[in-house]
């Protein structure tokens, strides 16, 4: 039995040997590929990472040279504005200046013409009051008078028949005597 306690040990120290030896054989090979794999990955994992960013890259340059493109654009249409403004400003101080050197002379001859006619109907206004005020005491003065004409005529006929009446009076005062 002591044999027993020896051998069946041993056996199965061989057994597990056999078992160990083929599973650390294989257990290298599995470690070693699974080793390969994780690098392998992390080498794609890095590969597809340093593709990305070439592509975030390029695609920022692109976006940039957009950018700087559109900003060319927007600078030169600008320039083009405030150069347009400056000569829409220039054209209308020449303008002014032209309207104050040979305008202003001008327009001050005119207001002092105006002035003078304003003088000029302010008098003919006040002749054309003085003769509607005279033409008004003309017609009162010449219905006046036709009123006066007009006694003085009643004033002749009661004369002249008062003066028929004291001679038919003194008539008939010649023809009892």
């Amino acid at each position: 039995m002591n044999k027993a306690y020896i051998i069946w040990p041993f056996a199965g120290l061989l057994v597990f040997a056999a078992f160990y030896m083929n599973f650390s054989k294989q257990y290298a090979v599995k470690q070693q590929k699974a080793e390969q794999a994780i690098q392998e990955a992390k080498k794609e994992k890095t590969r597809k990472e340093l593709e990305l960013r070439k592509k975030a890259i390029e695609d920022a340059i692109a976006a940039q040279q957009v950018r700087m493109a559109a900003r060319a654009a927007k600078d030169k249409k600008e320039e083009e504005e405030r150069a347009f403004r400056a000569s829409l400003i220039d054209r209308r101080n020449r303008a002014y200046d032209d309207v104050n050197k040979r305008l202003h002379p001008q327009l001050e001859r005119f207001k002092s013409d105006a002035d003078e006619i304003k003088d000029q109907l302010a008098k003919l206004e006040l002749e054309k009051k003085q003769y509607s005020d005279e033409e008004a005491f003309l017609l009162t003065f010449v219905i006046q008078a036709e009123a006066n004409v007009k006694t003085y005529y009643n004033l002749l006929d009661q004369l002249a028949a008062a003066e028929k009446a004291r001679a038919d009076a003194e008539a008939a005062a010649k023809k009892k005597s």
